[in-house]
């Protein structure tokens, strides 16, 4: 895959195939026409980007305290993310490179689901693990490698969202580029590197390479340059308004200068180049497409998240509604998208035609200054126009991914922006669109976060009966036991509960459901005992209301059963387990997915409780039944084997225990990948058996190459590397 397609690497659905290096990770923007290495202005930077090296490409002058929040940054606008482009492309084109990362790290879920797509293209970790467990392993495995890297983090600007996520490995390189100085970040390791606008003599080479087609269009071009001062971004605007334009140099620069004098009561002290350029572009636009709604696209594309927005969001009904209204009907998809073409053509913004859906790119300095343009009204109906068409162009099977990535940043964007008007009609959904995603990339802490403000705001704007108020709660308490937060998300269990029961009653539906979860918040809190109390009166509510045998009824149970082993009450959650599995036979069918993990989770409580014969009995049952409905391929039947394989362990039946073993530990390298923490963990599990019938030679081989995978891909604090280390050392002596 080369840089030049741009589009990222995703797990291909066998997350143990063989990597095929290089591998690229991440969606690169790409180089604007007429790039300019910039050898006079940015010197020596690939000298500085050497293995183990992080370095920052920063303005020269600290702008950043300047600028006022919200407010365009003129000054910022050097060229820093698409230098970055430059060296990587250059990098991997050269194959310096075994792998490339690049991420827009414009916020901590961003970053996290970067990290979380590579992980899984590289080294086989699972997507489905929590997103900050499976970064933490992924650093993990960027620090031990030998194989060349480098990842960008494009556009940082607050410490927080990098904090624990910093790349390191004297094999890898990370670049950043931000707005911030470096020692906003509080690392020593990062040289910063800073920039200012291209010399003279590379701003002439740009513009005189833009204006081929008519070479009369040169005439004035150092005076032009000159008084762009080398911004990067008003050259390019410059240029593109030239290009599309019989202007010459000279006529531009008259353009400017007026613009300049007319806008001069706006600013304090001398303008920026590009505070100008902008607004010619947009005079461009209207010349370009008259009559055509330039506003309203420019406005929805500056309520957006600008680092990428998929192509799919204007052409949705909503927005072609919307934009409709300035050329008195609704807009075509062929309508509104020849105005995302006219734009990009006046250089407001750009358009990635090699993604699909294309992606869509506004400088977030044009952003600010077109909403810093935009009454609060026209922000305010962009916003909501927005909010519906990314409903409406969000897939409704969301697998991940970088188009969910994109999708979820530009809700963030709305969200942030339109703040409690999202909660007039039924926009809102937006807002619990975001969590799911959020809950789907397995950004959990997020995820819980997001939830949270979700949850109180469905109460304060729809009241607590309503069912998406309610389902708002469900949603916070999924993600309060996703996130490992159950000891403290108690009291808030503990009021909805109350709040349901006096509103809904005990009996309702919304009631038990949020019963079930109440339960286990107890179980992950370590309140056993308070836990089994509850689920034996759902239990027995349940059974009384709906049958023995519905599924509800048995899921009651089945928490019951997890409740009485959790607090060491083996012989009581068997005999539950073994009453839920005879329910589910007879409701839901011996082969129900539900019928088979309780006979899995009734095997796991034989063994623990010694009753290896009863063990061996039911996990034969599930490893056959997951092989027939599942395949013999699935990870969930791979994961019965192993199961078999340690209950013949314990019943001293070694040479089928090995057998098992062996299968279990190569099905899960084919398919899962040799460095996946299933396949480490069976890895141990062989060398266990190895050992124990005398085969120390193979154990110990065994160890030691598991020990150098467990060190590469696992956290130095990770159970099972100090477990296979253990392991290991006592063995060796």
């Amino acid at each position: 895959m080369s840089v030049g397609s741009r589009a990222p690497a995703e797990p291909d659905g066998t997350a143990g195939s063989a990597v095929t290096w290089p591998v690229m990770s991440g969606l690169v923007p790409p180089l604007a026409e007429g790039f300019v290495a910039r050898p006079e202005s940015a010197p020596g930077l690939g000298q500085v980007l050497a293995p183990g090296a992080c370095v920052a490409l920063t303005p020269a002058r600290a702008v950043r305290a300047a600028v006022a929040p919200g407010s365009p940054d003129w000054p910022g606008s050097c060229g820093k993310t698409q230098l970055a482009v430059y060296l990587a492309e250059s990098m991997w084109n050269s194959r310096e490179l075994d792998l490339l990362v690049w991420v827009t790290a414009t916020s901590r879920a961003s970053i996290l689901s970067a990290y979380t797509a590579a992980a899984a293209a590289v080294i086989g970790i699972d997507p489905a693990g929590d997103a900050e467990t499976v970064a933490a392993r992924f650093l993990g495995w960027l620090a031990e490698t030998s194989r060349p890297w480098l990842v960008v983090l494009d556009d940082l600007s607050a410490p927080a969202d990098a904090e624990g996520l910093w790349p390191a490995g004297r094999a890898g390189r990370t670049l950043v580029t931000t707005a911030e100085p470096a020692a906003a970040f509080a690392r020593p390791q990062l040289v910063a590197f800073p920039m200012t606008g291209l010399s003279r003599r590379e701003a002439l080479s740009y513009l005189l390479g833009r204006l081929t087609d008519d070479r009369g269009q040169r005439t004035g071009a150092i005076d032009l340059v000159d008084l762009l001062g080398g911004e990067p971004l008003a050259l390019g605007q410059a240029s593109a308004v030239l290009g599309s334009s019989a202007l010459s140099c000279r006529d531009y620069t008259d353009h400017f200068s007026r613009k300049r004098v007319q806008l001069a009561g706006g600013f304090q002290g001398r303008p920026a180049a590009t505070a100008i350029s902008w607004t010619l572009c947009v005079e461009q636009a209207y010349r370009l497409l008259p009559g055509g709604p330039v506003q309203p696209v420019l406005i929805l594309a500056a309520v957006l998240d600008g680092h990428a927005i998929p192509g799919t969001v204007f052409t949705a009904a909503a927005a072609r509604e919307y934009a409709g209204h300035a050329v008195q009907g609704p807009a075509s998809q062929e309508g509104i998208w020849a105005c995302v073409s006219c734009l990009e053509t006046a250089s407001l913004l750009t358009v990635d035609r090699a993604c699909t859906p294309p992606v869509v790119r506004m400088h977030p300095a044009v952003q600010a200054a077109v909403r810093t343009a935009a009454s609060r009204e026209a922000l305010s109906r962009a916003a909501l126009a927005a909010a519906d068409a990314l409903l409406e162009a969000w897939p409704a099977d969301d697998e991940g991914g970088w188009l969910a990535d994109i999708l979820r940043a530009s809700a963030l964007s709305i969200i942030r922006l339109a703040g409690e008007l999202l909660w007039t009609g039924n926009r809102y959904q937006l807002l619990f669109r975001t969590g799911r995603s959020l809950g789907g990339a397995h950004l959990t802490m997020l995820a819980a976060a997001h939830w949270n403000h979700v949850a109180a705001a469905s109460e304060r704007y729809l009241g607590p009966e309503h069912p998406d108020a309610l389902a708002a709660s469900d949603q916070l308490a999924a993600a309060f036991l996703a996130a490992s937060r159950a000891l403290e998300a108690l009291p808030w269990f503990r009021r909805v509960l109350a709040d349901r029961v006096r509103t809904l009653g005990s009996d309702h539906p919304a009631t038990i459901e949020f019963e079930v979860s109440m339960g286990r918040a107890l179980l992950a809190a370590g309140r056993a005992d308070e836990a089994i109390a509850l689920f034996e009166r759902l239990t027995s509510d349940r059974a009384h209301l709906q049958g023995a045998e519905h599924p509800d009824a048995a899921d009651a149970r089945e928490a019951l059963a997890d409740a009485y082993c959790a607090a060491g009450r083996l012989a009581d959650g068997i005999m539950q387990y073994k009453r839920t599995l005879t329910e589910r036979e007879r409701g839901q069918g011996q082969s129900h997915p539900a019928t088979m993990t309780t006979c899995e989770k009734l095997a796991d409580a034989y063994l623990a409780a010694d009753r290896i014969k009863e063990s061996l009995a039911a996990y034969k049952r599930v490893a056959a039944g997951r092989e027939r409905t599942l395949g013999p391929d699935h990870p969930d039947t791979i994961e019965a084997r192993a199961k078999l394989a340690l209950a013949y362990q314990s019943a001293g039946r070694m040479a089928m225990a090995i057998q098992l073993h062996e299968q279990s530990r190569a099905d899960s390298e084919r398919v899962l990948g040799i460095d996946h923490v299933a396949t480490l963990t069976r890895r141990l599990n062989l060398a266990h058996a190895y050992y124990a019938v005398g085969r120390i030679g193979d154990a110990a081989s065994l160890l030691r190459d598991t020990v150098e995978r467990c060190e590469r891909v696992l956290p130095t604090d990770d159970p099972l590397l100090r477990t296979v280390r253990e392991s290991l050392a006592n063995l060796t002596g």
